[in-house]
């Protein structure tokens, strides 16, 4: 079976820096488009960032220049590095997997998901 767990989350002053993490298991990590989504309270949840096979990534414009994704097949690990924090980036975080390539960052193209780690930006 698939399985994804994130970690990493946590509270932070606005301008901080938080490091998720995704430990994946039960299939071939290499073979999947892997991504990062976000559900803050009262919103639907969106996309964050993803990477691809080839290590193509793409991110949401809300978060370019402050977040990078990264990926260590080696060690069937998917990364989300958060820096400048601001309060409107506090949300529950969810790793998420879909075989093959990337196409969109939307919630119908992922298939297997984690439960999520929470990430608390205050001022």
């Amino acid at each position: 079976q698939v399985q994804l767990v994130e970690s990493g989350g946590g509270s932070v002053q606005a301008g901080g820096s938080l490091r998720l993490a995704c430990a994946a298991s039960g299939y071939t990590y290499s073979s999947y488009c892997m991504a990062w989504f976000r559900r803050a309270p009262g919103k639907e949840r969106e996309g964050v960032a993803y990477i691809d096979i080839n290590n193509s990534t793409a991110y949401a414009d809300s978060v370019k220049g402050r977040f990078t994704i990264s990926r260590d097949n080696a060690k069937n690990t998917l990364y989300l590095r958060m820096n400048s924090l601001k309060p409107e980036d506090s949300a529950m975080y969810y790793c998420a997997a879909r075989f093959g390539w990337c196409s969109l960052l939307q919630v119908a193209a992922f298939g297997y998901w984690g439960q999520g780690t929470q990430v608390t930006v205050s001022l």
